[in-house]
């Protein structure tokens, strides 16, 4: 992540299992980079991407631009995925499936590719939303006949939902998949640091930087789960349909508000900044490792493009 922008992410795509390309997504103020390990060496892809706040500037708005910047992200993500499968080998292409086919024979290959994106996204967040936001509101459900106390509902609610992300996040340690992915978010951290203090990005300068960043999407998930809690504890309505359904139409409101947190945190560096971030870079144990220099390599091409011509422009 620059300094700036969106979080960096790290990416394999694999087939039948087995991991064939690596790479990062690293955006910047006005472009964004995709390097990818292939067996021919680093391919770097840099793009100048338009976002929708520079289309819309309210949605650039304190508040707001959380919930945009986390759909951009997602989005991003998803075509970093697409052009690193693209990138595969033919013999080592999968075949579309019968969904993707229907699709680009009816829209075309460009409209087909957006609404492939956007449906990779749709069902990313409704896993997202059903796993840490509806499915501890549903459990929490079931103390209506246990307490009539709607404070302790909400605690345990709270507490379900945090639980569930840190197993979540506990089993995601344990693919063998996912644990070369944390290296490269290790090296992202580290590339970003190295950055920041104004030193030359070189594999000995990256590689003795601190691994846990304070801007980063794992602490801002982690940010949203504790918000969600303060948010949600001021309703009190019994019915657990009606409640899911509330907290579908106020995640928007904790979304923002934790972005805001984040972009504070990342402004400033005092005791309560720290202490904003503590509970994210904790997580970061579970979710980096510490990478090789083959993965910081990749991190410094990733960041390098990025970087902007003017000075000052990726400042906070």
């Amino acid at each position: 992540m620059d300094k700036k922008n969106e979080a960096p992410e790290s990416f394999r795509t694999s087939i039948g299992g087995q991991a064939l390309i690596e790479g990062i997504l690293m955006r910047g103020p006005t472009r964004e980079a995709v390097v990818l390990r292939t067996a021919d060496g680093l391919v770097t892809k840099v793009d100048e991407p338009h976002t929708i706040r520079e289309r819309y500037k309210l949605l650039g708005w304190p508040f707001l631009r959380g919930i945009v910047v986390f759909i951009e992200s997602m989005v991003h993500g998803v075509k970093a995925l697409t052009y690193s499968a693209s990138m595969l080998p033919e013999d080592q292409q999968e075949e579309p499936g019968k969904l993707d086919r229907w699709i680009e024979k009816k829209f075309g290959t460009e409209k087909a590719e957006k609404l492939l994106i956007g449906l990779a996204v749709f069902l990313g967040v409704c896993l997202s939303v059903g796993l840490f936001i509806l499915l501890p509101t549903l459990l929490a459900g079931f103390m209506t006949n246990l307490t009539e106390s709607s404070v302790l509902r909400n605690l345990t609610e709270g507490a379900l939902r945090i639980v569930i992300f840190l197993l979540y996040m506990s089993l995601c340690t344990r693919s063998a998949e996912l644990k070369k992915v944390f290296g490269y978010h290790g090296a992202e951290h580290k590339t970003i640091f190295c950055y920041e203090k104004g030193l030359p990005l070189t594999v000995e300068n990256v590689r003795v930087q601190p691994r846990f960043h304070p801007r980063c999407g794992t602490s801002f998930l982690f940010i949203v789960m504790l918000i969600s809690i303060f948010v949600f504890s001021f309703l009190s309505w019994q019915n657990v349909w009606f409640r899911m359904a509330v907290r579908i139409l106020l995640l928007p409101v904790v979304m923002g508000i934790s972005y805001e947190i984040i972009h504070w945190a990342g402004k400033h560096d005092n005791w309560l900044s720290r202490g904003l971030s503590a509970p994210g870079k904790a997580l970061q144990r579970l979710t980096t490792a510490e990478p090789d220099d083959g993965m910081i390599e990749c991190a410094i091409e990733a960041l390098k493009p990025v970087i902007p011509e003017e000075k000052g422009r990726d400042a906070w």
